[in-house]
C-alpha cells in the first residue's frame, strides 16, 4: 500500500487506483487558511507594506556581557534595535542615560523598549506594601531611563516571573490598583505599558492575550493600553498563535520570539510564517511596533540567565540563525 500526498487529499493504490479520499483539515489548518485570507485581503486592499516590521533584540538573555560587544553582534546580524534589560534595581545600580546613548551612537543601534523585570522581590501583586513600593519605585526609574535612551515601551508582568502558586484571591486587584499609581507618568513620558501575558507554569495570573485586555481593562487609564506578546508562552496558552496576534490588534507593539523550544528560529517547528501573515494583516509594521526575539531555551524560570557569564560564539549563532531565518521567511512572504 502506497500514500501519495497530494494537497488536501491522498490517492490510495493497492496495485491499482481504487479511488480518492479526501481528507479534512486539523482545526489548526482551519486557522491558519483565516489568517492567509486575513493577510491577502489586507494587500488587496491596501497594498505591499511600504516598510518591514522592525526586528530588534532582547539583550538581557545575554547576561553580564558589556553592552557595547552585544550591540555589535546585533549589528553584524542587521538588527538596528535593542530591547533593553531593564536592570535599574537601585539608584546606583544598571544603565545610565548618558553612557548608554554614547554605546548605542558608537554602533547606530536604537532601543526599541526596555524589559522590565518583576520578581517576588519586586512585585505588583505582592501582599507586602514593601514589595509592591519596590514595584514602584523601580518603574518609576525605568520609565525615566527610556524616555531619555529614546525607547517605545516598558514590558509589564503583573505578577512575579518565577512564582506559579497564587497568594490569594485579590493579586489582580493588588496589581493593577499598584500599576495605576505611576499610570500618569506613562501617559506624561508617552512610553507605552506594555502588558505580558506569560504561560502558568512561570506566572500565577495573566496568562493569555484575553486576561492581558481584562488587566488592562480594570487598570482603566489611557496610559495602560499596550500587549507584549511572547510566542513561547502563546503556544502553551492559546488555541492559536496567529489568531491571538489578530485579536491582539492595536494594542500589540512588542512580540517576543523564540522557536517551539525556545531556540532561535528555524530550530523547532514554529509556523513563523502564518505568524508573520497575521502580523502583515494587522498593520504591524507600523510605528512603535517590534518583533524582538527572546531565545532563552526551555526550563522553568529563566531569570537566572540575566547573571550568568554568556558563550559569545553560542550567542552568535543564536543571533545570526535566528535574524537569516525571520528575514528569509519575510521576504518569501512579501514576495
Amino acid at each position: 500500500m502506497v500514500f501519495s500526498f497530494i494537497g488536501k487529499f491522498v490517492t490510495i493504490y493497492i496495485g491499482k487506483n481504487i479511488g480518492v479520499k479526501y481528507m479534512t483539515l486539523q482545526n489548526f489548518e482551519k486557522k491558519n487558511l483565516l489568517i492567509d485570507e486575513l493577510f491577502k485581503k489586507r494587500i488587496i486592499e491596501s497594498g505591499k507594506p511600504q516598510t518591514e516590521i522592525k526586528l530588534s533584540w532582547s539583550n538581557w538573555g545575554f547576561g553580564l556581557e558589556d553592552l557595547d560587544t552585544s550591540l555589535k553582534r546585533l549589528k553584524r546580524a542587521k538588527i538596528d534595535y535593542v530591547e533593553l534589560h531593564g536592570n535599574q534595581y537601585g539608584s546606583d545600580l544598571g544603565y545610565t542615560a548618558k553612557e548608554t546613548l554614547k554605546i548605542l551612537n558608537n554602533n547606530d543601534m536604537k532601543v526599541s523598549g526596555i524589559c522590565g523585570m518583576f520578581s517576588d522581590e519586586c512585585e505588583l501583586a505582592s501582599p507586602s506594601g514593601i514589595v509592591r513600593q519596590n514595584a514602584l519605585d523601580y518603574l518609576k526609574r525605568i520609565i525615566d531611563f527610556t524616555y531619555e535612551v529614546g525607547g517605545d515601551y516598558i514590558l509589564v508582568v503583573p505578577g512575579a516571573v518565577g512564582r506559579s502558586k497564587k497568594y490569594d484571591d485579590s493579586e489582580i486587584e493588588r496589581s493593577t490598583a499598584t500599576l495605576r499609581l505611576v499610570a500618569d507618568r506613562f501617559s506624561d513620558s508617552g512610553i507605552r505599558a506594555a502588558i505580558e501575558p506569560i504561560r502558568s507554569a512561570e506566572v500565577s495570573f495573566c496568562h493569555t492575550v484575553k486576561d492581558a485586555k481584562e488587566y488592562i481593562t480594570k487598570v482603566n487609564h489611557p496610559g495602560i493600553a499596550h500587549i507584549n506578546g511572547d510566542l513561547y508562552h502563546m503556544q502553551s496558552e492559546e488555541s492559536h498563535i496567529g489568531i491571538a496576534i489578530v485579536e491582539s490588534g492595536d494594542m500589540l507593539t512588542n512580540l517576543h520570539l523564540a522557536d517551539s523550544n525556545r531556540c532561535a528560529l528555524g530550530d523547532g517547528f514554529m509556523d513563523i510564517d502564518t505568524i508573520i501573515k497575521a502580523l502583515y494583516a494587522i498593520f504591524y509594521e507600523r510605528e512603535k511596533c517590534y518583533l524582538t526575539p527572546e531565545p532563552l531555551g526551555p526550563g522553568g524560570n529563566p531569570y537566572p540567565a540575566m547573571n550568568n557569564i554568556p558563550d559569545s560564539e553560542t550567542l552568535d549563532k543564536l543571533v545570526n540563525d535566528t535574524a537569516k531565518y525571520f528575514y528569509a521567511r519575510n521576504a518569501e512572504i512579501l514576495s
